[in-house]
């Protein structure tokens, strides 16, 4: 079994004498012969018999020179001994002595003069082969050239993890002196946390054993915080022949280069998976504040902590960029951070307007159409990026850092600037980020400018539609009448939905539905001539049915257009109600007594099929009761079957004592989706009593 050691102090005591050698005299074989003072051998050393051949017993008390030497070595050696003896100075070098076995080999000398109390002077001799000590001298110059000249860090800490040995490399890596790091704690040379792991791992190596290979830290550069250092550590634990821990040995190998460009490798990935999938966020529909959203949703917190995306208002009114030589009108369209802050109070809050000062990083896009990059904001550039002086403070008390503003350019013209910024993200913004903002900007400001377009050709549309759809007269007699157009929502744009209320002789009065296929303003021109076409031949006092067949050679002529019709004639005079139906849904009678009920008609086919003729069937609408006409929009979904979205129309119309203003107010709150896809038209008329009676109804 190996010695136990038995308290701190017993490093100094010696092993016992059952431990195996592990000084380095040991290694050497170091002899030792103790000669008098006329060269007569006094004392032989177990090591000795091995350098020489001879035993203790064979070489004590004869004559060194003449036990040892050749006869042409005597004189020298009889020399350099009387010259130690004499003067008592030591001597060191190789000589050569003649082995037991008739060989001479070459053996490192160091001869010194002993005096003892009795003033009688000795002579010590310490011997060691040559060859052996040039090849440990060979082996120690190697080691001490691999540690110096080594390109990655070693060194080597005690027990309790203080430095004893370091060399150049692992020097220049933590940027502190061999002095600082000698005799000092591995903590108290590197602190930190990423160090303050390594270290646990040290302790286990020594604990246990068992190296560890490679482990990475990474730590902040000390010269540049914002950059990152990276190192591989391999820690092994150093021990004598006995298997006592001496210490940790450990192989530092510089690795940042590597983990930057894995790093970079890396964002470049996630800037490939960001524009990749901005492609699918962004633009997918064709409403302006919705798609500035998605783009604001996309830069945030991948890109950055916080973003406001503004657009010129004359892009908004007018749909060109009209800056001329006073200062640019901004509207703000989208704000988001990536977590709560008092930065967010220094942005412009959606729906506002603006004119930001000269020196504005958004000025300044604007008036030369290229980005800022401020990499790090000291107090100048925070009015830079601030609307005022408020703002600048709560920007600088979130800590914001870094900021970078891109212009939103799309065909050519500039539309707005997006706006980012860094506080929490410690990192600012490079030439990397500038690239990849330049990129969403560009792809998000064709899709911002297309829903620009799009919103200003439906308002065009709304607008053309809304003129074209009649001024409903209150004066009609046997009639109250009230009508609702609602265009579409969401992002579908304005179609070719009417209704129009006609006086015509006797009293009597046309009642028109219709819905032309197709959107925008060529559905909305033909609506209109459609509508026109339709008021003229109701003067003409035709039949419904009549009128419908003229309408579809009519709409034949016109843009390749279909439209679906309900064209209905009532006379208060005899409470009839001649009515003809073109492909249309069907119209809701709602008897007086509150009872609903789907007029069952020929449906007929839509107007611009041609060649197919419609019919006219004539029901009683007697006073109180109620038509409905409207359009598909009322009742169609994506997602329900037709039939099932009647039944909730013949409920919506359920309930009595509505007047029919509010009777129109209820159906569109209750069955028209929120963000609906096609345009509505409503019209409601309830039968009044005249002068003179109605006929009686029919037992």
């Amino acid at each position: 079994m190996s010695p136990v050691r038995q308290g701190p102090d017993d490093d100094d005591r010696p092993e016992s004498a059952g431990s195996e050698p592990s000084a380095l005299i040991d290694l050497l074989g170091v002899a030792a012969v103790l000669l008098e003072a006329d060269g007569r051998i006094d004392m032989w050393s177990p090591q000795a018999d091995e350098l020489f051949g001879y035993t203790r017993g064979e070489a004590v008390g004869r004559y060194a020179a003449q036990l040892l030497l050749d006869p042409e070595h005597r004189e020298a050696a009889i020399a350099l001994f009387a010259e130690v003896m004499g003067t008592g100075r030591p001597w060191a070098g190789p000589f050569p002595v003649r082995h037991k076995d008739g060989g001479t080999r070459l053996v490192e000398f160091r001869n010194m003069r002993l005096t003892d109390h009795l003033g009688d002077h000795y002579a010590l001799g310490l011997a060691s082969d040559r060859s052996t000590l040039l090849q440990l001298e060979r082996k120690l110059a190697l080691s001490d050239r691999l540690v110096s000249q080594a390109p990655i860090g070693l060194s080597v800490l005690d027990t309790d993890l203080r430095y004893l040995a370091v060399n150049p490399a692992l020097v220049a890596m933590h940027e502190v002196s061999e002095a600082d790091h000698l005799g000092r704690r591995f903590g108290e040379v590197l602190p930190g946390e990423p160090f303050a792991s390594a270290e646990d791992c040290m302790r286990e190596v020594l604990d246990t054993g068992v190296p560890v290979v490679d482990r990475q830290v990474v730590s902040q550069a000390p010269d540049s915080p914002e950059e990152e250092r990276a190192w591989t550590m391999s820690l092994y634990r150093l021990e004598d022949r006995q298997g006592h821990a001496l210490g940790i040995a450990n192989v530092v190998v510089d690795i940042t280069d590597r983990y930057r460009a894995a790093k970079k490798a890396d964002r470049a990935q996630q800037r490939l998976r960001l524009i990749a999938g901005s492609s699918a966020r962004i633009g997918r529909t064709l409403e302006v504040d919705t798609t500035a959203r998605e783009l604001a949703d996309v830069v945030v917190p991948d890109l950055a902590d916080m973003v406001a995306v503004d657009l010129l208002d004359s892009v908004l009114t007018t749909g060109r960029t009209d800056v001329g030589d006073s200062p640019a009108v901004f509207r703000a369209l989208a704000v988001k951070t990536a977590y709560p802050t008092s930065a967010a109070e220094a942005i412009l809050a959606p729906g506002r307007l603006t004119s930001y000062h000269p020196d504005h990083v958004a000025t300044h896009c604007v008036r030369t159409g290229e980005p800022v990059l401020i990499t790090h904001v000291n107090g100048d550039d925070v009015s830079r990026i601030a609307e005022n002086e408020d703002a600048a403070r709560l920007l600088a008390q979130a800590g914001v850092h870094s900021d970078l503003a891109v212009p939103l350019i799309a065909r050519g013209q500039i539309i707005g600037v997006m706006g980012m910024a860094r506080a929490r993200n410690p990192h600012p913004f490079d030439e990397d980020d500038l690239a990849l903002a330049c990129e969403l900007a560009s792809s998000a400001a064709l899709s911002i400018d297309n829903a620009v377009l799009h919103q200003h050709i439906r308002s065009t549309a709304e607008t053309l539609q809304r003129t074209l759809l009649p001024q409903l007269s209150l004066q009609h007699p046997g009639l109250e009448v009230a009508a609702r157009y609602r265009p579409a929502q969401a992002f579908s744009e304005v179609g070719g939905d009417w209704f129009d209320v006609i006086p015509l002789d006797g009293d009597r009065t046309a009642l028109v539905v219709g819905d032309v296929m197709g959107s925008g303003i060529p559905a909305a021109t033909t609506m209109g001539r459609l509508r026109t076409a339709t008021s003229t031949l109701a003067d003409l006092g035709l039949d419904p049915a009549r009128i419908l067949t003229h309408l579809d050679k009519i709409i034949q002529g016109l843009d390749p257009y279909l439209a679906t019709c309900v064209y209905a004639v009532y006379d208060p005079r005899d409470c009839r109600l001649r009515i003809a139906c073109a492909g249309h849904l069907p119209p809701v009678l709602k008897h007086a007594d509150g009872r609903p009920e789907l007029l069952e008609l020929p449906t007929g086919t839509p107007l611009g099929v041609g060649g197919v003729p419609f019919e006219t069937t004539t029901i009683d609408l007697r006073p109180g009761d109620q038509l409905i006409l409207y359009t598909d929009g009322l009742v169609e979904t994506r997602d329900d079957p037709i039939d099932k979205r009647l039944d909730d129309l013949l409920h919506s119309l359920a309930p009595p004592d509505l007047s029919i203003e509010d009777t129109c107010d209820r159906l569109l709150q209750q069955l028209r989706a929120p963000a609906s896809h096609d345009d509505v038209a409503l019209l409601i008329a309830r039968a009044q009593t005249l002068t003179h009676d109605c006929p009686p109804e029919p037992a």
